[in-house]
């Protein structure tokens, strides 16, 4: 599991478009977001690079 500071993930609808596009990379993957943290857990197999680049890519960049 690692977790990721997203600062522009401010409300709920923010959240469900992180995690449409984290479960794009992996949908098998377990995501939890908190968006007034602005940050979100992922508990998958693959590599938290392949996240970042989806979330970059989704508008929503994210820092580990």
């Amino acid at each position: 599991m690692f977790r990721l500071h997203i600062p522009n993930m401010t409300c709920g609808g923010c959240a469900k478009s992180v995690t449409r596009a984290l479960l794009n990379v992996d949908p098998q993957a377990r995501i939890e977001t908190d968006p007034p943290a602005r940050e979100v857990r992922v508990n998958s197999d693959l590599a938290e690079s392949a996240f970042l680049a989806a979330l970059s890519e989704a508008g929503y960049p994210a820092k580990p």
